[in-house]
């Protein structure tokens, strides 16, 4: 939890100076991901093995409570002095809250359609991209096209997503992708897709994205357990800083290409790493 919490203290800073001339109460957020930023959407999926509502979950709540966040999710909203946006599920299709920013973040979900497969239902970013398309029209009709073209062309995208394209994915020795390609045609296929998904979001409507870089996966424990010594794998670090390149020299050509794009590729990793390595400088 120290970890994420630096990642998410990192981003914050970012989005927080990309909005110093927004005023927070008129910010709108609409924020996409896994399950760093989900609030709650996998609750609404009967099926979903990916769920956050357990008692230690709300430890940061009112009793205990749950709400569905596999964080306690207020980092980012509260240095903004903004409310988090609610789970998009958890509205009716013409809430009024759709004009105040939502979240379509859904845990296990990745940039890849068949990432997460195991369980059972999540929201890939292609499904988010989707319910976002459906909030736009849900705006349309309230406030009108122009009104909404506005309302999106200013709004904050936080994007989130790609760990599990490898956790749950890549790096699972009994699901095909990491016996079908190599890790340079992995990453090719993640920044093709995702070049697909920017491009998307930009055509309907967003034009300031904040994209989190992956952090050292290899450190995380599922990786580290198959180290004899319980060390960070040093392969799966350098292929993660191979990605984070890739999505860093994609975002600085798609703000040439699509007009008007301001997308900021949020880099924590040697951020975190330090944290792994350097624990007494934190007090851990």
């Amino acid at each position: 939890m120290a970890m994420l919490g630096l990642v998410v203290l990192g981003v914050t800073l970012i989005i927080t100076n990309m909005v110093t001339m927004a005023s927070s109460a008129s910010l709108v957020t609409y924020i996409f991901g896994d399950s760093l930023t989900e609030v709650g959407n996998n609750n609404f999926l009967q099926y979903s093995l990916a769920k956050s509502n357990f008692p230690y979950y709300g430890i940061d709540y009112p009793g205990g409570r749950p709400t569905g966040r596999f964080t306690n999710g207020r980092t980012i909203a509260a240095r903004l002095g903004i409310p988090s946006p609610p789970a998009y599920l958890s509205l009716s299709p013409n809430d009024d809250a759709l004009l105040k920013g939502v979240n379509y973040a859904s845990g296990g979900a990745g940039i890849l359609n068949d990432t997460g497969l195991y369980f059972i239902q999540r929201l890939s970013f292609d499904d988010q991209i989707k319910n976002f398309e459906k909030t736009k029209q849900a705006i349309k009709a309230k406030i009108g096209e122009e009104k909404a073209e506005k309302l999106c062309n200013e709004a904050m995208y936080f994007i989130g997503i790609g760990s599990n394209d490898y956790v749950n994915n890549f790096l699972q020795p009994f699901l095909p992708d990491g016996q079908q390609y190599t890790h340079d045609e992995f990453v090719g296929l993640l920044i093709l897709t995702l070049e697909q998904q920017f491009a998307r979001l930009h055509q309907l409507g967003a034009r300031k994205m904040v994209f989190h870089g992956l952090g050292p996966l290899g450190c995380i424990p599922s990786q580290r357990v198959k180290s004899r010594r319980g060390q960070c794998l040093k392969q799966v670090n350098e292929w993660i800083l191979q990605f984070n390149s890739k999505v860093q020299n994609l975002t600085a050509s798609l703000n040439k290409h699509l007009p008007s794009a301001q997308i900021t590729f949020a880099d924590t990793y040697q951020s975190v790493l330090d944290l792994i390595t350097n624990p007494n400088s934190y007090g851990k």
